[in-house]
């Protein structure tokens, strides 16, 4: 039953108050407030005072539609489609969701491609500064398969016994075995999407790194998501950062680094979501790739071990430390056996390259006579990435990156600074320690959304000119 409200209804539309919690309600402005004398508390709609027994009923009136109130508010909201309804039954207001509306096709589908385009976009940005450095088309080509890149397309056409005598090593020299310095994926690859290019190899080898760019574009994102205090938008930011390194421009190049990384990435999303078969896969597929692949499987080998012996994932954990070093062993062995010698690889890089382990000798020669004399801007920027690393190294750890994360990155600047090699070659060599960038790329995801567009902008312009300076400036290998 619906009570007729009339006789008691309150000042300004305010609901009526129960009777224990009522107070007199208050006058319209310019209304003279009626006399009271002790009992007078309510208005009937004509202005008369409501006393005595009046205000008794009005009273009641109220405690009655409290109470029905109170009986419709607590009763069962779900009703069936077919029972009958009262157009003057009193239906409690839908409380509001709370979860947000889904997002449109238009907006997820942004968001699966935001890693690919956050990769493409910057290193567009390097291959047109490139472009306008070398003058045509034909030039930018030509520096994008410059250095090792001709050696890549030479092992994918003639295979490592049919080399032209006209490729030479850093000497000037030429062996039936100097090919078998570079590992075998990459030319692999080139060869399997030229069949797709019509036989034009370069062309292939490009596509490769920009594909596998894209991929590893993929996992690095999911590593910034994955590690602590990370987010989806830390993973951008990554791909940003990665894509903008100093020598960023070998990604675009007949270069490994796009293919390796790539498997590198996805090999650690594997570690930190304990999915042993991934990890294990795809560091046995980057160490037919290069030889950086050995900071990888020690990677991948102490966290299998780990969940090995604190006796978690039953046996997956073997899988992966089985797997991971097959590929480096396989390759390493057929070496040896193509030449004879155990150490094949070794003696192959030391003779053609002069490229092995002196524990850092030479690099702390080499930062020396660059500080004391040197006056060419890439010695220069080779001294403070090398420097910038260690810095990375200690952030990385003081802001607790997962440690498998930090073995692998150590282990990469361990190669890099033990090595003797072309040291013009290490600013290269640094680009797949993008773990240690983990750090910066979570401190940006905290700051204002233009700032971390600013930061990213501003390294990608950096490398975009450098990249530029080295491959048409610069007259040394890279």
């Amino acid at each position: 039953m619906v009570h007729d409200l009339s006789p008691c209804r309150v000042a300004r539309g305010r609901r009526p108050h129960s009777v224990e919690g009522h107070r007199p309600p208050s006058v319209a402005p310019g209304a003279r407030h009626p006399a009271s004398h002790g009992h007078v508390t309510w208005l009937a709609p004509d202005g008369d005072v409501v006393t005595g027994r009046r205000r008794d009923a009005a009273y009641a009136a109220v405690r009655a539609v409290d109470q029905e109130v109170a009986q419709v508010s607590s009763a069962p909201t779900d009703v069936s489609a077919d029972a009958p309804t009262d157009p003057t039954a009193v239906v409690p207001a839908e409380p509001a969701h709370d979860r947000p509306a889904a997002p449109s096709r238009g907006r997820r589908a942004l968001s699966a491609l935001a890693p690919a385009g956050v990769y493409v976009v910057v290193r567009l940005v390097g291959v047109a500064v490139l472009g306008l450095m070398t003058g045509s088309g034909e030039k930018l080509v030509t520096a994008l398969n410059a250095w090792d890149g001709t050696w890549m397309v030479a092992v994918a056409r003639y295979g490592y016994a049919g080399i032209p005598d006209d490729m030479l090593d850093a000497f000037g020299n030429h062996t039936p075995d100097t090919a078998r310095a570079f590992f075998p994926g990459y030319p692999a690859a080139i060869a399997a999407v030229g069949r797709l290019t019509g036989g034009d190899l370069v062309l292939a080898g490009l596509v490769v790194s920009l594909v596998a760019g894209v991929v590893g574009a993929y996992g690095l994102t999911r590593l910034g998501e994955l590690v602590p205090g990370g987010s989806r938008r830390a993973g951008l930011l990554l791909v940003g950062l990665f894509a903008a390194a100093p020598m960023g421009v070998v990604l675009s190049m007949t270069y490994t680094e796009a293919l390796f990384c790539a498997l590198t990435a996805w090999s650690l999303v594997g570690v930190l979501q304990r999915r042993w078969l991934l990890a294990g896969l795809f560091a046995l597929a980057a160490g037919l790739v290069r030889p950086t692949a050995t900071a990888l499987i020690a990677a991948v080998g102490l966290a299998a071990l780990v969940a090995i012996i604190r006796r978690r994932d039953g046996w997956r954990p073997w899988i992966g430390l089985l797997l991971a070093p097959c590929g480096v062993l396989g390759y390493l062995g057929y070496v040896a056996l193509a030449t004879g010698q155990l150490d094949g690889w070794g003696q192959i890089q030391r003779a053609g390259w002069a490229s092995y382990l002196d524990g850092g000798a030479s690099t702390a020669e080499f930062i020396r006579d660059a500080l004391a004399g040197g006056s060419e801007v890439y010695d220069l920027a080779i001294v403070l990435a090398l420097a910038a690393s260690v810095v990375l190294v200690v952030l990385a750890i003081r802001t607790r990156v997962p440690w498998p994360l930090v073995v692998y990155g150590v282990l990469v600047l361990l190669l890099v600074w033990g090595s003797n090699g072309p040291a013009h070659s290490k600013l290269r060599l640094l680009v797949p320690a993008f773990t240690l960038l983990l750090p910066v790329a979570i401190g940006l995801a905290r700051r204002r959304t233009g700032t971390a567009v600013a930061v990213v902008v501003a390294a990608a312009l950096a490398s975009a000119w450098f990249g530029g300076y080295a491959l048409t400036i610069w007259h040394y290998g890279i």
